[in-house]
């Protein structure tokens, strides 16, 4: 046996996890990966004198995990296989295990308390040399309220011939918050993992809990996470198509999906009190029921909002000049996206039907299929059009589920965590895909509490978007991704 197979949402006890040599163990990794898997989330915690290596893998509807155990250093990965190259410079600035061979090994996140490590923004950059190269620096301090990080481009006059992103200013330690856990402020702390994915985030660590304590969220409560869930992609993809509108100077849509992501996020509060949803998703169910007025006001107001939307959208396809600067702009082809395992949007505008709600689907996606959105295209235009056509299908979850919500309790107390095992819940965000990992002690808290943001995935492949490119176009390339700093920094 070279793995252990796991449902999403499943805990298995620690020992059952097959620990193989290194070699065995890369080659499960890299084999699995030739073969059509993506690495999910890649860690290391300590046991004993080594780290113990665990590997999650996602392929189709099934979970692999498997693990290795390595003193020192260990053959790196990344030359075989790209997306495991955050990974591993993550290990290598958390724990001092050095993946030999890596090419490209430079910081993740600041961590200036730690011995040895780099200043905040001292690390050096790639250069391009040539005649008439030059390099343009932008950030880490942007105008407004942009959070920090920097990207390094080096260009031939206009055109951009590498993008180098370095993130990790703002790193606030929150896994090593998590440590010891679960206690009063786990939950909280989660839900700004990323704000603007506090339902995501919230929901990931609740089927965590689920799962290490043998608990199922009744059918109620169920119901309305998936509705909090899809009321978060309508929310974010509504003011992303109207930043896209407003970087190329389309301001009527730019001005009306402004306002209505603001009208999708009421919707959320008119159903726990918060915009952006905190409070709603608890361990065992949701902390705020929905009675049926309310959910009739809540359809109403989402019918109102999408009316309004697509009106606003459709200006926007009307105009060949605004949607012709989203045509062949940031172009990723499927074969790079999935080299570097991409997820979320940007996957599924590049091709590749990679969707957790219908790949590997938890809670109410086990009983109801919510189609993903696939373009071919892999640029601006294919991901705005992937955004908007995720609004309908989230729309008609919404609408359906409000008006048929199950009767029952919509919450229930769970037990006690599993001593000395290990958990996994991936759902899919309105970026992608969030994966949260847990292991426990025999005393059943928290030893190891793993985060990757869809955002951890996705940064390589707005800077491999951006090769050739003219650097005009990046403000509007960046959007089209809009990933997380805080989801990355963490």
């Amino acid at each position: 046996m070279t793995a252990l197979n796991a449902r999403n949402g499943e805990a298995v006890r620690r020992g059952d996890v097959p620990v193989l040599g290194f070699a065995d163990f890369r080659h499960e990794v890299l084999s699995s990966v030739e073969a059509g898997a993506r690495i999910a989330s890649l860690f290391g915690f300590k046991v004993e004198d080594s780290l113990r290596l665990t590997a999650f893998l996602a392929r189709g509807n099934v979970l692999s995990l498997v693990s290795a155990d390595v003193r020192g250093s260990f053959p790196s990965l990344t030359p075989d296989c790209p997306q495991a190259h955050l990974f591993e410079r993550e290990i290598a600035e958390t724990w001092g295990v050095t993946p030999q061979g890596h090419p490209w090994l430079k910081p993740v996140r600041f961590e200036k308390l730690r011995e040895g490590s780099s200043p905040p923004g001292t690390m050096e950059f790639f250069r391009v040399e040539g005649e008439e190269v030059h390099e343009v620096a932008v950030g880490p301090v942007h105008a407004g309220v942009i959070e920090p990080g920097h990207f390094r481009f080096q260009c031939h006059g206009e055109r951009v011939l590498h993008l180098e992103i370095s993130l990790g200013y703002q790193h606030r330690g929150v896994e090593g918050i998590l440590k010891g856990g679960p206690d009063a402020r786990t939950l909280p702390v989660l839900e700004t993992v990323s704000g603007d994915a506090t339902v995501g985030h919230a929901l990931a660590y609740c089927e965590l809990m689920e799962a290490l304590s043998g608990t199922v969220a009744p059918a109620r409560a169920r119901v309305l996470r998936g509705i909090a869930l899809e009321l978060e992609r309508l929310a974010n993809h509504a003011g992303d198509l109207g930043a896209l509108s407003g970087d190329v100077g389309f301001l009527p849509t730019a001005s009306y999906m402004g306002r209505l992501r603001g009208d999708f996020l009421n919707i959320t509060a008119l159903l726990c009190g918060n915009r952006f949803g905190r409070g709603l998703i608890v361990p065992g169910g949701v902390g705020y029921d929905l009675d049926e007025a309310s959910a009739a006001r809540l359809v109403d107001r989402l019918e109102a909002a999408l009316k309004d939307s697509r009106g606003a959208l459709d200006l926007l396809w009307r105009s060949a000049l605004a949607t012709g600067r989203f045509e062949e702009t940031g172009t990723l082809p499927r074969a790079e996206a999935e080299g570097l395992g991409l997820v979320g949007p940007a996957a599924r505008a590049s091709g590749l039907p990679r969707d957790v709600r219908t790949d590997i689907p938890t809670g109410i996606y086990r009983e109801h299929l919510v189609p993903p959105a696939l373009e071919e295209g892999g640029d601006v235009m294919a991901r705005a059009k992937v955004r908007r056509r995720e609004m309908e299908a989230s729309a008609a979850f919404v609408r359906e589920r409000a008006g048929s919500l199950p009767e029952g309790p919509a919450r229930v107390e769970i037990a006690p965590l599993a001593p000395d095992s290990i958990a996994v819940a991936l759902i899919e965000g309105w970026r992608g895909e969030i994966c949260h990992a847990a292991v426990t002690g025999l005393d059943g808290k928290f030893r190891t509490y793993k985060i990757v943001d869809p955002s951890f995935h996705n940064w390589m492949g707005l800077a491999m978007a951006m090769r050739g490119q003219e650097i005009s176009d990046f403000p509007l390339c960046n959007k089209s991704f809009n990933l997380s700093y805080c989801g990355h920094d963490l």
